[in-house]
């Protein structure tokens, strides 16, 4: 008993040095709390609390998701985000502005609304898929360019508020911030008292559009400090904004100061199964909080594109970079499909090697090296995703079919948004039975309102989600 109370105090005694180095490394808005931090130097405890999970990571202790509540699991998935390090290796990456700089390390994943073109960090992608293209300097990252194709969009690869939060929240698809209040969701409210001293890990603020045709935000309060009579003493917000996801530690009086600023409204979702409705993302193979919070070993023999671990539509040129990083040599680059050689390339060198699939499956490129090693595999898939809209005019207020066609992949949602009001937005689940049937019906209130529709059609299966767009007229 003694020696397991010694090997306890030897933890918690680390931790608590740990604690406070980062704490003293800890950027803050406002008031400073260096006299808190002198405490703890010299008492040895603080009166900062932090996270289980945080204090876990600390010990080498871990805590298992389903023991955590779903405000937990919020703050967990948000900082599998906004706390991810990575170091372009090229320049070109767009960021707002500008471009992210080679060899500079970076904080958080880039911060761009890539819509339907681009692909969401978390959503559509793993974040290691993110981060294996990081490491390819031919990959879309800094061959591709969405400023000007996307408004509010740079990088092809991103986040925003909305799809950050949602995450978080454990959401399957994103709610865009303008519909994550209670005007237009169950099960969330606005808090009584609109102070630090009421807020809890969880807590989302809105921040309303400043014109008519601006844009709003959202933020996640991740962590509540309090003092040892109570008192809350600071607040972490966490939120995607362009350049990266960020979180800041500010002082009860700036969040105050924050709060109050541009009409801020602090909500709390009393019921996370009611807020979600039928947007729960354990419904679905993404977000996968378990793949995006390992840390994954990065191919250094070759890289796709897109990464790795990543589906393309059929027949999208695949480019690997054969960038043998190590100089062992290239003997022979092999690409299966399902497991069988679909072609063999003798002695192809470095660089980049253009494909294109039109039989779907799951593909995988690795090479044989020169000594009769094997490199890593990279990973990916090819898939069918489309959808066919009614030949004639859909009528406004009226249900009707959507066709589908899908290969290696599930089509799970359709997305309908509104071209002329970003609040009106509608997500039609798709059933395995509608899978089968090869069509989905949709419901008379998705074109009540709207003149003229956005559809989305977005698929899924093991290694991502792909999207395919088309647009609705709506008549009368």
């Amino acid at each position: 008993m003694a020696g397991e109370t010694n090997k306890q105090d030897l933890q918690r005694d680390k931790f608590w040095q740990r604690f406070v180095l980062r704490g003293l490394r800890q950027k803050t808005e406002g008031e400073t709390h260096m006299r808190t931090l002198t405490i703890a130097l010299f008492v040895g405890f603080c009166c900062l609390p932090v996270f289980a999970d945080e204090a876990a990571s600390e010990t080498g202790e871990t805590k298992p998701d389903d023991s955590l509540t779903w405000q937990d699991k919020s703050v967990k998935y948000a900082r599998i985000m906004s706390r991810v390090k990575w170091t372009p290796v090229a320049d070109g990456m767009p960021r707002r502005g500008g471009h992210f700089t080679a060899g500079q390390e970076y904080t958080g994943v880039p911060y761009s609304s890539v819509k339907h073109v681009g692909r969401y960090i978390g959503f559509d992608i793993f974040l290691k898929t993110f981060l294996a293209a990081v490491e390819n300097p031919k990959s879309v990252l800094y061959t591709e360019n969405l400023y000007g194709q996307v408004k509010n969009a740079e990088c092809y690869y991103g986040k925003v508020c909305s799809s950050y939060t949602s995450y978080a929240l454990q959401c399957g698809i994103w709610y865009v911030s303008k519909v994550h209040g209670p005007r237009f969701r169950d099960g969330v409210s606005l808090v009584a008292l609109q102070s630090a001293q009421a807020a809890q890990p969880g807590d989302v603020i809105y921040t309303p559009p400043a014109s008519k045709n601006g844009g709003s935000h959202v933020e996640l309060v991740t962590e509540v400090v309090r003092s040892e009579d109570g008192k809350v003493t600071h607040v972490r917000i966490e939120e995607s904004r362009p350049q990266t996801t960020s979180n800041t530690l500010r002082s009860a009086k700036a969040f105050d100061e924050h709060l109050a600023s541009r009409n801020r409204e602090l909500y709390r979702i009393a019921d996370l199964d009611a807020w979600r409705g039928n947007n729960k993302a354990e419904a679905f193979l993404f977000p996968n909080y378990e793949d995006d919070s390992a840390t994954p070993q990065i191919n250094r023999v070759l890289l796709l594109d897109r990464g790795d671990w990543v589906p393309y539509h059929k027949g999208q040129a695949v480019k690997i970079n054969l960038m043998d990083r190590d100089d062992q040599g290239i003997r022979t680059l092999v690409i299966k499909r399902d497991g069988e050689i679909v072609e063999e390339i003798k002695h192809p060198g470095k660089g980049v090697l253009e494909r294109s699939f039109t039989i779907c499956g799951d593909y995988t490129a690795h090479c044989v090296m020169n000594d009769g090693s094997l490199s890593q595999a990279c990973e990916f898939a090819v898939c069918e995703l489309d959808f066919t809209l009614p030949t004639a005019n859909v009528l406004r207020a009226t249900s009707w079919e959507l066709a589908l066609t899908s290969d290696n992949m599930d089509a799970i949602i359709v997305y309908f948004k509104n071209s002329a009001d970003g609040h009106d937005e509608h997500n039609v689940f798709i059933s395995e039975e509608d899978r089968r049937a090869g069509k989905v019906t949709i419901p008379a209130s998705v074109t009540r309102n709207a003149n003229k529709m956005q559809v989305w059609l977005i698929g899924e299966n093991q290694y991502g989600r792909l999207k395919k767009r088309r647009d609705l007229q709506v008549t009368d």
